[in-house]
C-alpha cells in the first residue's frame, strides 16, 4: 500500500478512537433517568438523584464527564414504575381463603443504594421490581390476615390498602424505594362451598343488623310518642285549669262529635247509629247556652 492510501486510514482510525474516546468520557444524564457512577465497579457519586418538589428542567440533568474505561455508568428510572402480584392465596382472619390481584406504584429516590442493594447486574428497575414483589405478598398476606372478607366490601378498604401501603414501605426502603401506592384489584372467595358459606354468614349478619336496627327504631318511636302525649296532657290540663266552665264545654263537644258524629258506630265497624233524646236531656244541656 502506497504512501497515498496510508495516511487517510491513518486519519480515519484517529478519528474513530477519538469518537470512541469522547463517548466513553461525556454521556448525556435525562430528565427521567438518575446515574450512578461506578468507578471500578465502587460507586462514587449519583447525577440528577430524584428530589421531592423539583423543577423540571432544573434537576441536574444533562452532559457529565467520567474517567474513560474505569467509570461505568448504571441508569435507574426516575418515574413511577409498577410491580404486580396477581393470583396470590390469602387467608383471612375469619379464615376464608381469598384470591387477591394487586400491585404497587413505587419510585426509586436513592438510586445509589438501590444500585448497591441489587448488585446492578442488569437493569436496576427490573431487579428492585422482582425483589419487591415477594415483599408485597408478605405485606398482603399479613394484612389481610387481620382482616375479616367483609371488610374489603366495605369504605374501610382503603384503610386496608393504606395499611398494605405502610407494611411494604417499612421492607421496600432497603432497597432505596418510596412506595407511591398500593391498590388491590380483585380479593375473591372461590367458586364453591366457601363462598356459598360465607355468603350466608354474610346474609345472616346483614339480617340481624337490621332487625336491631328496626327494634331500635320502634324504642325511639314510642319513647317520642310518649313523651308527645304526656306533653300535651300538661298543656291541655295547664289550660283547662284556667277555665273549668270551658273544660267542660270541650269535653261535650268532643262528646257530641263522637257519638252524634257517628264515632262510635264506626269505631266498632257498624254502619250509622240514630239516637232519639228528649230536648231537655242533661246530656244535651250545652247546646242551651253555657249550660247554666
Amino acid at each position: 500500500m502506497n504512501a497515498s492510501l496510508k495516511q487517510p486510514l491513518i486519519w480515519v482510525a484517529i478519528a474513530i478512537a477519538a469518537l470512541i474516546l469522547i463517548t466513553k468520557t461525556v454521556a448525556i444524564v435525562p430528565e427521567w433517568d438518575q446515574a450512578v457512577i461506578l468507578r471500578l465497579e465502587n460507586p462514587v457519586a449519583t447525577v440528577n438523584e430524584w428530589h421531592a418538589g423539583e423543577v423540571f428542567g432544573r434537576t441536574g440533568a444533562g452532559l457529565i464527564v467520567r474517567i474513560p474505561f474505569v467509570d461505568r455508568l448504571v441508569w435507574v428510572n426516575k418515574r413511577i414504575l409498577d410491580v404486580d402480584n396477581d393470583n396470590q392465596q390469602v387467608l383471612s382472619r375469619d379464615q376464608l381463603p381469598l384470591q387477591v390481584d394487586a400491585f404497587a406504584r413505587f419510585r426509586i429516590v436513592d438510586p445509589l443504594k438501590a444500585v448497591t442493594a441489587t448488585g446492578s447486574t442488569g437493569s436496576t428497575e427490573t431487579e428492585v421490581s422482582a425483589a419487591l414483589q415477594p415483599l408485597l405478598g408478605s405485606s398482603i398476606r399479613a394484612e389481610l390476615g387481620n382482616q375479616d372478607f367483609a371488610t374489603l366490601l366495605t369504605p374501610e378498604r382503603d384503610q386496608v390498602m393504606i395499611g398494605i401501603r405502610t407494611r411494604l414501605q417499612v421492607l421496600a426502603r432497603q432497597y432505596g424505594v418510596q412506595i407511591v401506592d398500593v391498590r388491590i384489584k380483585h380479593a375473591d372467595l372461590p367458586a364453591g362451598s366457601p363462598l356459598d358459606s360465607a355468603l350466608a354468614r354474610m346474609r345472616t349478619a346483614r339480617q340481624q343488623q337490621a332487625i336491631t336496627i328496626r327494634a331500635q327504631g320502634q324504642k325511639d318511636a314510642q319513647i317520642t310518642r310518649a313523651q308527645a302525649d304526656a306533653d300535651a296532657a300538661r298543656i291541655y290540663a295547664a289550660s283547662f285549669s284556667k277555665d273549668p266552665d270551658f273544660y267542660d264545654f270541650y269535653r261535650a263537644m268532643q262528646s257530641y262529635r263522637y257519638s252524634l258524629g257517628g264515632g262510635a258506630a264506626a269505631a266498632q265497624g257498624q254502619g250509622a247509629t240514630s239516637i232519639i233524646l228528649s230536648p231537655n236531656n242533661a246530656y244535651l244541656r250545652q247546646f242551651e247556652g253555657r249550660g247554666k
